[in-house]
């Protein structure tokens, strides 16, 4: 395990303590939990723009799916006779 030091701004220091209080953990915890989510959160969001990029490119190049076929597949879902996924 790595050792980082960081530098809280005074209008954290209290409302991380109240919270270590709060839920009777340490403040290495909490640093650590809230790190963890936005490493997180920002791989996600690096995917959804990677899906976006692919998905312009897709439109760009014609590659497109009548949005009739679309509606008429998803009114077909939870039915005796679900569709299958509509393709290009």
């Amino acid at each position: 395990m790595g050792v980082t030091s960081i530098r809280l701004n005074s209008e954290i220091e209290k409302p991380l303590a109240d919270l270590t209080k709060k839920l009777d953990r340490s403040k290495n915890y909490i640093i650590n939990r809230a790190v963890e989510e936005f490493v997180a959160r920002q791989a996600m969001e690096r995917d959804r723009w990677e899906d976006t990029l692919e998905a312009l490119d897709s439109v760009k190049n014609g590659r497109l799916i009548d949005a009739g076929v679309v509606e008429k597949w998803m009114d077909s879902w939870g039915g005796d006779d679900e569709l299958p996924t509509p393709t290009i």
